[in-house]
């Protein structure tokens, strides 16, 4: 009988939303992250240990026959911290024999002058965390190429939904809108601008795990077609019933604040995709898998929800 564990890596918000889509169908699963607590389904198993130890990403890896990479460690220390994590965890797969799908974003295009974004595109990045993004990328496809493991990578843009804090469509737009005050936003909030929903995304990497013809290829998930930030904002104030108010954070304004803040440091190379059209191509996936993204009139309201019933700590 073939073994049909899957095991994801990371209970953050993707992790989370691809283990619950799995446990509803009835497939095993077993979730690993460093603490070793998260509120997972009744029924998965959960472990906890340093993923970049290869030895316990490979024991935690056993008897898999999918292993989803959805770990994120700090955004500050992308470069050092996640190409040997990766590394990891595909060691593990690859020694379990399972099948690899990586969550990943778009960094590794770069800007494109706002040129839409499709799989056709190089890799361009000339920042720190687009060019570890495109490596990290490459060395997968690579690691699929030479028969090592099986390869799918699923990319998506800025996410938002369910337990999507940190995101730049998150807790800075959700509870504002909630409470009746003011959204922040990056760049220009009147580009058109890709957002992902956090539920697509996930059963977007739970689909990849299931077909064959995925394997050995980077995919953009499904999104809604792009409208711009603004609009995008507005709808989210109307979900919550109250008046959409915006502060747009500016390239000025990050450049002061990153003097004191090394989170905000951070943001400055990514600012380009707020600033241009950032337009997500995901036709290919859904032509292929015949799956679409979520209507935002769908998505925003669940998600204004989810922020509802979980309120500010």
């Amino acid at each position: 009988m073939t073994n049909n564990l899957h095991v994801v890596f990371g209970t953050g918000a993707t992790g989370l939303s691809v283990i619950e889509i799995l446990a509803n169908r009835g497939t095993p699963v077993r979730a690993v992250n460093r603490s070793g607590q998260a509120a997972v389904p009744d029924g998965v198993e959960l472990i906890g240990g340093d993923a970049a130890d290869p030895e316990f990403a490979t024991e935690a890896a056993t008897r898999a026959s999918v292993v989803y990479q959805c770990l994120n460690p700090p955004y500050t220390d992308w470069p050092e911290m996640f190409p040997p994590l990766q590394a990891s965890v595909l060691e593990g797969a690859a020694t379990a024999g399972a099948k690899y799908v990586a969550m990943d974003n778009l960094y590794a295009y770069g800007p494109t002058n706002g040129v839409p974004l499709n799989e056709d595109l190089p890799y361009a990045a000339t920042g720190p965390k687009g060019q570890t993004r495109a490596r990290m990328a490459n060395d997968l496809l690579e690691a699929h190429q030479s028969g090592r493991v099986r390869v799918a990578i699923g990319q998506a843009s800025d996410y938002f939904g369910p337990r999507g804090l940190l995101s730049a469509m998150g807790e800075r737009v959700f509870y504002p809108a909630i409470a009746g005050k003011k959204a922040q936003v990056m760049g220009d909030p009147d580009q058109p601008h890709s957002y992902s929903y956090i539920p697509d995304i996930a059963n977007g990497l739970v689909t990849l795990a299931d077909h064959e013809e995925a394997d050995g290829s980077a995919w953009h998930l499904p999104n809604a077609p792009a409208i711009t930030t603004r609009q995008f904002v507005d709808r989210v104030y109307e979900a919550a019933g109250t008046e959409p108010q915006i502060q747009a954070i500016s390239r000025v304004m990050v450049n002061v604040l990153g003097l004191f803040n090394g989170q905000v440091r951070e943001l400055k190379e990514m600012l380009y995709e707020f600033e241009e059209p950032y337009v997500v191509d995901s036709s290919r996936f859904e032509s292929t898998f015949g799956i679409h993204a979520t209507p935002l009139n769908e998505a925003i309201p669940e998600t204004v929800e989810w922020f509802r019933e979980h309120p500010r700590q």
